[in-house]
């Protein structure tokens, strides 16, 4: 039952873990809240995580080639360091 369950999207998990953060800062918990609540926040933090890494995987880049398009893993590295690349030597 609990394999074909998938969870919760990631702006449901990532709600309930701000809002779970912020009750434990207000200090208000007893120790077993409190263990209670860290343990559900690290299984929203996996959850969250695994989604992020499942989008990012998703996230392709299509590159034209010789006429033919190719997938390409999305590199944030290289959208973003290409214009300020050259820019960045050492002026000597």
């Amino acid at each position: 039952m609990a394999a074909k369950k998938k969870g919760v999207d990631f702006e449901q998990a990532l709600g309930k873990l701000e809002t779970l953060v912020n009750d434990m800062e207000q200090g208000e918990m007893t120790l077993e809240e409190s263990l209670k609540a860290f343990e559900t926040g690290i299984a929203l933090t996996r959850e969250c995580q695994s989604r992020l890494t499942e989008a990012e995987q998703k996230v392709q880049l299509l590159v034209e080639e010789q006429g033919e398009l190719r997938s390409q893993p999305l590199d944030p590295d290289t959208a973003t360091a290409g214009s300020t690349a050259a820019g960045s030597g050492d002026p000597a």
